[in-house]
């Protein structure tokens, strides 16, 4: 996917998480994964790609030192 592609993406993704605000924002997202995930047609490889967003959001928490 292209820079640009990604970027277009990326804004659709937060602008529907404002849509639904934060009550619903867990949900909207879950539903969207899901939805990529049967397009994808592949759960191993969806459960690979939870796994590395996992481990990202644990890279991002960690305290500047």
């Amino acid at each position: 996917m292209s820079e640009m592609s990604m970027e277009t993406v990326y804004t659709a993704l937060a602008e529907g998480i404002d849509r639904h605000g934060p009550e619903k924002s867990d949900m909207f997202l879950a539903k969207v994964c899901l939805l990529l995930a049967e397009e994808l047609g592949n759960a191993e490889r969806s459960l690979e790609l939870i796994e590395a967003a996992q481990m990202n959001m644990k890279e991002m928490r960690q305290p500047a030192g």
